[in-house]
């Protein structure tokens, strides 16, 4: 079996999770997501990285050995980056 791409780990998060916003970077063993998330409102961080987990369900266990992730709402992930927030004209 191949090693997941990049890509591929993002289609598989993406698939078990509706996320605003979703990088992915990785070499086929070792990944770091950036997930934005509503339903991480009011969720601890390792609550939701479970949800993340639970998401990718057994190709977690099965083909990606080291997933390293930054989990934001879509507020802390505007305040993070500014740059990403809407544009508001006084």
């Amino acid at each position: 079996m191949a090693d997941p791409t990049a890509a591929d780990v993002r289609n598989f998060i993406a698939a078990g999770l509706p996320c605003t916003h979703i990088e992915v970077e990785g070499d086929g063993r070792h990944f770091f997501a950036t997930i934005v998330a509503a339903e991480f409102e009011g969720r601890s961080r390792v609550q939701r990285h479970q949800r993340v987990y639970a998401a990718l369900g057994d190709r977690m266990r099965a083909q990606i050995h080291a997933l390293s992730m930054k989990t934001l709402t879509p507020a802390e992930w505007h305040a993070a980056n500014p740059a990403n927030a809407p544009v508001h004209h006084h």
